[in-house]
């Protein structure tokens, strides 16, 4: 992709990372989402290439 930043929700679904936009949003407003270490309750949040999620325990590392 050509853009520097996406949305946190956009993000999880095009990784595969959940299935819908809904459980993104269960997931992220739920604080079971962390975005560098911190807790990520905002489904709009802009996330670059690099940055380091935890969704529900399991390690990723933003790439795309």
């Amino acid at each position: 992709m050509d853009q520097d930043v996406m949305d946190l929700q956009d993000y999880l679904k095009l990784r595969g990372l959940v299935d819908t936009g809904g459980v993104a949003k269960m997931l992220i407003q739920g604080g079971y989402v962390r975005l560098n270490g911190e807790i990520e309750t905002r489904r709009r949040k802009k996330i670059r290439r690099g940055d380091e999620l935890d969704v529900d325990g399991i390690p990723h590392t933003v790439d795309w």
